[in-house]
């Protein structure tokens, strides 16, 4: 992978997933956090680091059945294996320390629950002046619908390589390999830092984050968002 335009930018590359008890970010919680570091090395993109933990939930927190079926992560997976959110949290920060670049697929719901843990359990001013990238907006400006992270594997013939199992670990790299196949597709990521499309028929699910500037993404793409 060559990146060029985002290590002109940054010096470190975090992409991250979660897996959730729910859709809800101010009320559910995390329950698995993945991460891959990517830092140039002799003037090569490489992975530096790769991070995965289940966390510890919350006094009477539980993992939903429907979860549990989804991720195979189970209350007992949590209970036996778990790590301290505190703990987590202090992973992340040393994760993002500098000048990092924040990416996910999806990023706005990642980044919603990202917030919430770092709240009650962290810091949450390490996000404070950290650019944001979501590859999911990226995709969508590239590909008919429909656009889940099973469908970006599918359409730049990544499948057999990495999968969308619903763990936070092989998503996240899952999404390392899309980021490299859109990067030699078309080298123009920069372009959509800290710019995340929505559906105008649904709008932005939730809270905006104040340091992204949202914008509609219809499917009848004329032109990239960054242009529109």
């Amino acid at each position: 992978m060559a990146l060029e335009g985002l290590f002109a930018r940054y010096d470190r590359l975090m992409l991250f997933d979660t897996e959730t008890t729910g859709l809800d970010y101010a009320r559910d919680e995390i329950i698995e956090f993945s991460a891959v570091v990517v830092e140039q090395v002799g003037g090569v993109p490489t992975v530096v680091k790769e991070y995965d933990q289940l966390i510890t939930l919350s006094p009477g927190g539980f993992v939903p059945a429907q979860i549990t079926r989804l991720t195979g992560i189970s209350t007992q997976d949590i209970r036996e294996r778990g790590i301290p959110k505190a703990r987590v949290c202090r992973d992340i920060a040393e994760m993002i320390q500098g000048n990092t670049l924040l990416l996910a697929y999806n990023a706005h719901f990642d980044l919603s629950f990202l917030f919430y843990l770092l709240l009650r359990d962290g810091d949450p001013a390490i996000l404070k002046g950290k650019d944001k990238l979501d590859l999911y907006t990226v995709y969508r400006d590239r590909r008919n619908f429909p656009h889940k992270l099973a469908n970006a594997i599918e359409s730049y013939g990544l499948a057999g390589k990495v999968v969308n199992s619903h763990r936070a670990i092989d998503d996240v790299i899952a999404t390392l390999a899309v980021m490299e196949a859109m990067e030699a597709e078309k080298p123009d990521l920069e372009r959509y830092i800290n710019l995340f499309g929505y559906h105008p028929q649904y709008g932005v699910s939730g809270k905006k984050i104040s340091s992204i500037t949202y914008k509609p993404q219809p499917y009848d793409r004329k032109k990239p968002l960054y242009e529109l």
